[in-house]
């Protein structure tokens, strides 16, 4: 609990002033059978919540990224703004409907929303129109943005800004390569640089897995090879065995790459995303990968989007595999971090989730540390992950606005439920299946909005000392 202790301490804590403890997680089978808790009781370690974790997809995780330079916050800003604002407006004109985040201070929104909407940034892209007329016109001319873009040497902040609000599957795969720094933005070393990284990948296969394991790897081998078969159990290319021994490649090299934090369960959901966007570049238009058979591929296609996903997986994960260490200190941090704006975005909501005796833990943990990877449809995840990669530096940190958006999106279901049993329930099964890129975009959209209030202006509101 010291370290715990310290931690709260930290000179670079995301709210300025912030002494309450660091609360643990007691076992879910307890909660459910009990609906109180005395407030007076010591909270649990981590390490007891994680023993008490079944799911062995809810072990992943990431972090705050310290923004690396004035420019990087720079950018992440105006391409922020520019997209978010985008979707916003045409949310208003196209529907009043389908609000995704309910606030209390309706006033101080109000006038945040105008003060940014009367902001102009140079190459904001146009909003792309609902209306089933212009959608194809528009999202074509999106494409032909794209295309003109690449077809050159991009800045990375180009390429961000119109990356923010959704990539066409055409060139997703080419852009991702980019934001994820894979591929350098010069043309002329791209195809160098290709061809080098995936002979080194399979390279420490040859060295690495083709050969006898070290006994020290063995029971990361083994955890690595009981999780692939539970990923995505809905979508039958997964549960093809030459896509889980690719799978189980990527994510043993990475291990052992990684002695520092090593594998944890969980990070084969943050593969997906990449092998999907890597695997479509490939396979014949508008067929639905969720069918295809990856056997139908020649072997150098599927070498190439094997070493390519293990790249850039593990170019994503690098600014955020300290919360793979022991205690996971961070990510206890952003459950703490994640109540507290909640508490101050809406504190009628935090209220009903306290009173009934829901710890934040319980469900954020999932939601921080693997992305929202299990809440939403996969598609809706690639979706949101071009927004992720165009945040850049700053996507952890814009990440944890996203999970508040999320919650509040549900905030008059989860106010409807009246006891424990209920609201857990339905946080840990909220209706999404039928989510699609559009809901996606109004809640990066409403996530902004949070961050330019709290984010951007930590003092814009004071903790009410009452409420605590």
């Amino acid at each position: 609990m010291d370290s715990v202790r310290n931690a709260e301490n930290d000179k670079t804590s995301f709210w300025k002033k912030n002494s309450k403890a660091v609360p643990g997680r007691p076992s879910p089978k307890k909660d459910m059978r009990s609906t109180s808790r005395s407030k007076s009781a010591g909270p649990t370690s981590f390490q007891d919540f994680q023993a008490s974790v079944s799911d062995a997809w809810a072990m992943d995780d990431d972090e705050f990224c310290i923004i690396s330079g004035i420019e990087s916050t720079r950018i992440s800003k105006k391409v922020s703004e520019s997209a978010a604002l985008n979707v916003l407006n045409n949310h208003r004109t196209s529907s009043s409907e389908n609000a995704a985040v309910n606030m209390n201070a309706e006033v101080t929104v109000k006038h945040t929303s105008d003060t940014i909407k009367n902001s102009r940034i140079p190459g904001r892209p146009q909003p792309l129109r609902c209306s089933s007329s212009n959608q194809d016109e528009d999202c074509e001319s999106k494409l032909e943005r794209f295309e003109s873009l690449l077809s050159g040497t991009p800045t990375i902040s180009e390429l961000c800004r119109l990356s923010w609000s959704g990539i066409p599957v055409k060139v997703r795969a080419i852009t991702w390569r980019l934001l994820s720094g894979y591929l350098p933005m010069n043309q002329e070393r791209r195809q160098g640089m290709l061809e080098r990284k995936r002979q080194d990948y399979w390279s420490l296969v040859k060295q690495y897995y083709d050969t006898e394991r070290d006994e020290a790897y063995q029971d990361t081998y083994h955890q690595i090879h009981i999780d692939v078969p539970r990923m995505n159990p809905t979508i039958p290319l997964f549960q093809q065995d030459i896509v889980q021994q690719m799978f189980e490649r990527i994510l043993f090299i990475w291990a052992i790459r990684h002695p520092a934090s090593g594998y944890v369960q969980g990070i084969n959901d943050l593969v997906t995303p990449f092998f999907v966007v890597f695997l479509q570049e490939v396979i014949p238009d508008n067929q639905p990968f969720e069918l295809f058979s990856v056997d139908s591929l020649s072997q150098e296609q599927r070498d190439i989007i094997e070493a390519d996903s293990f790249w850039c997986l593990s170019k994503f994960l690098d600014g955020i595999q300290d919360n793979y260490v022991f205690a996971q200190l961070g990510i206890q941090r952003k459950v703490n971090q994640l109540k507290e704006l909640i508490q101050r975005v809406d504190n009628t909501l935090h209220k009903h989730l306290i009173q009934h005796n829901v710890d934040y833990l319980q469900f954020s943990f999932r939601w921080l540390n693997n992305l929202l990877t299990r809440e939403l449809p996969l598609r809706c995840t690639i979706r949101l992950w071009d927004t992720y990669l165009a945040e850049n530096d700053s996507f952890a940190l814009f990440q944890l606005y996203v999970c508040a958006a999320f919650l509040l999106h549900w905030r008059e279901q989860l106010l409807h439920q009246v006891d424990f049993q209920g609201l857990m329930l339905l946080l840990q099964n909220l209706p999404t299946q039928n989510w699609t890129g559009s809901h996606v975009g109004l809640l990066v959209a409403e996530a902004y909005r949070l961050k330019v209030m709290f984010a951007d202006a930590p003092n814009h509101w004071q903790s009410n000392q009452g409420d605590r």
